[in-house]
């Protein structure tokens, strides 16, 4: 009985951070490259996080994802 209830509560949990998540990163603002190029940017892989993104010291959207 503890197991399934154990189950049972990790499977909720999971759901909750899943949807989440999928919302929080919907709210994120994300540019599309030829933006990010047409102010003057470029787009680069940041291995770190496993996103595109784009590169621009005084421009808008310096360190967003790309879209």
């Amino acid at each position: 009985m503890r197991t399934r209830l154990l189950g049972l509560t990790a499977v909720v949990v999971l759901a909750v951070l899943g949807a989440t998540g999928a919302a929080a990163q919907s709210a994120v603002p994300a540019v599309d490259a030829q933006t990010c190029v047409a102010h003057r940017g470029t787009v680069e892989y940041d291995s770190a996080s496993g996103l595109w993104i784009c590169v621009n010291p005084d421009g808008p959207y310096d360190g967003e994802s790309i879209n």
